[in-house]
């Protein structure tokens, strides 16, 4: 995964950009681009404190939207 610049995640057709801190290893920003608030995201951490592959990324994508009230976007 790329490092330091933002980067486009789609998971089951909606896209996020994506985001690593510099120096903060297996931190990620999401933003949800095609949600009902595109501000709208959430912060993920991996640890040990590693780059991630994509596989776990998605999973927090789909651990994420399955909380997401499907109108607001938002986690009432």
């Amino acid at each position: 995964m790329p490092t330091n610049e933002p980067w486009r995640l789609p998971v089951d057709g909606e896209e996020f950009e994506v985001s690593q801190p510099a120096g903060k290893p297996g931190t990620y920003h999401f933003t949800w681009l095609t949600g009902p608030d595109p501000q709208y995201g959430f912060g993920f951490s991996i640890h040990p404190a590693v780059p991630s592959s994509r596989t776990p990324l998605e999973e927090a994508v789909r651990e994420f939207l399955s909380q997401a009230d499907p109108h607001t976007g938002h986690i009432e």
